[in-house]
């Protein structure tokens, strides 16, 4: 049986701050389905309920080298929904408030992914085929497994796939972190670790895995060039011949408007239900109890959602017959022009700077249209459960927003949203004027595209297999 160990910095239900999280807890368990021996493997952050904790069973304690230093390292196990995850214990690095934003996250992540080699003998009965490493934060495992392991045994087969899930964050620093990692100066050149006279932990999983995927086949293309590249674009033309585009899923037991507990109204693809929801979510924030478009975005509040677009066309937006609802935190002075304007139309817009995961449900399977105006968005997974409920997505068209959204065609009624291509204001506003034309004065139109929507399936059946048959081929390398 083919043996996966994913590595990641963060996972639901334990810990997370994004759709990472949502990735490493929903794709190990769509792996499994496809009879393989999928794990996941995770440091044990303080603020990890303590309901997972008490379950959490020790396996081991040893030491892990970070530069001339041996620091503790344990190793606990739970198994949760049939997988089995184990935890990388050290108070020093990971008893804290929160999971990112340390003055030492260099050596906490040092430390992370070397603690990962060091516990694999001690897995017990699992030996993994594959270490599947995700983001910044594990990008020096292959080459700490290639540069530290391979007169070992246990770990000369082992092959290595590095996902970037979002470019943005490399993970760099000044070169003199250097001196936890224990390497030679072979390293520190343009085609190993250094990065404009730093330490780049993103680039070292480009370079040294076996194989490369991002979690869309438009975005793998997209940073390939400069705008997206993130000044990673000449690695990633370079490596090109490993890099490969594979779209995320979605968990479709988890967000699923039939069994969903948070939702007002459970239901299938009836529209009647889902319109009882939208009745429900007026009602209970204050809104008028009217049949009119209900808009809505769950997102960060960052320049990356496209929140400039949507600020610029707020105005003309809120002068026609529609509601909007946006929750979400981020940058303030996002939050504080949003919440000027909601002030200025508190008879047809609410704001809630938090986030709220029963809310958010409530939100998706009440609302029409689904603003996702992203400047980019390597794959996104608000927009796939709007999809899910029967809200239909406006979207700019890149990234895994492109793969997934198809943007409505009346000459075939074919489509399952709206989008347009250009970072443009204009453009976005438009877009929104042709969805609420149908919504408006072609309703059978409109119940067309929503029942599209209705029948999207980007559930993890096809991404897992794929991910399946790419690890049966590096598996084969030599």
């Amino acid at each position: 049986m083919l043996k996966v160990l994913y590595v990641a910095s963060e996972s639901a239900p334990f810990a997370m701050t994004g759709g990472l999280g949502d990735v490493i807890e929903s794709l190990p368990l769509a792996i499994r389905k496809k009879k393989v021996d999928a794990r996941v493997i995770m440091p044990k952050y303080g603020n990890i309920p303590a309901e997972y904790k008490k379950e959490m069973v020790h396996l081991k304690s040893f030491t892990v080298p970070v530069g001339w230093r041996k620091q503790f390292c344990g190793l606990e196990v739970f198994e949760y929904q049939g997988v089995t995850y184990y935890f990388l214990d050290n108070e020093m690095y990971f008893k804290r408030e929160g999971i990112y934003g340390y003055f030492d996250e260099a050596e906490r992540f040092s430390f992370f992914c070397r603690g990962v080699l060091e516990s694999l003998p001690y897995m017990e009965d699992f030996a993994p085929d594959i270490l599947h490493c995700n983001d910044w934060q594990t990008g020096l495992i292959p080459l700490l497994l290639k540069e530290f392991y391979q007169d070992n045994s246990l770990y000369q087969k082992i092959k290595t796939v590095f996902t970037i899930h979002n470019l943005k964050y490399q993970g760099v620093f000044p070169m003199e972190v250097d001196d936890l990692l224990g390497l030679d100066s072979s390293y520190k050149n343009y085609e190993g670790l250094e990065f404009y006279g730093k330490v780049n932990y993103m680039k070292a999983g480009i370079v040294y895995a076996d194989w490369v995927t991002t979690v869309s086949e438009t975005y793998a293309q997209e940073i390939k060039n400069a705008y997206y590249g993130e000044n990673l674009d000449g690695i990633l033309r370079k490596y090109e011949d490993k890099l490969q585009g594979i779209i995320n899923g979605l968990d479709y037991n988890k967000y699923n408007p039939e069994t969903d507990p948070h939702i007002y109204v459970n239901y299938r693809t009836a529209l009647a239900k889902k319109e009882q929801n939208k009745v429900k979510l007026q009602e209970d924030l204050s809104l008028p109890v009217q049949k009119v478009p209900l808009l809505a975005m769950v997102s960060r509040l960052t320049r990356q959602k496209g929140l400039d677009l949507l600020i610029y066309i707020l105005e003309e937006l809120m002068s026609m017959d529609v509601q909007l609802i946006i929750l979400g935190m981020g940058e303030p002075g996002y939050e504080y022009e949003l919440r000027r304007a909601a002030e200025r139309h508190s008879a047809k817009m609410r704001t809630y700077f938090m986030f709220n995961e029963a809310m958010a449900r409530k939100i998706y399977a009440a609302s029409d249209l689904y603003l996702m105006p992203s400047l980019f968005e390597p794959c996104g997974l608000s927009h796939l459960i709007a999809l899910r409920y029967g809200t239909l997505p406006v979207v700019r068209e890149t990234g895994g927003l492109k793969d997934t959204v198809l943007s409505y065609n009346e000459y075939t009624g074919e489509g399952n949203g709206f989008s347009f291509a250009n970072i443009n204001a204009h453009d976005f506003m438009n877009t929104i004027k042709r969805a609420l034309d149908f919504y408006n004065n072609q309703p059978a139109v409109w119940n067309n595209i929503v029942k599209n929507a209705f029948k999207s399936n980007y559930s993890w059946t096809n991404s897992a297999q794929k991910y399946v048959d790419l690890y049966e081929k590096v598996i084969k390398w030599p």
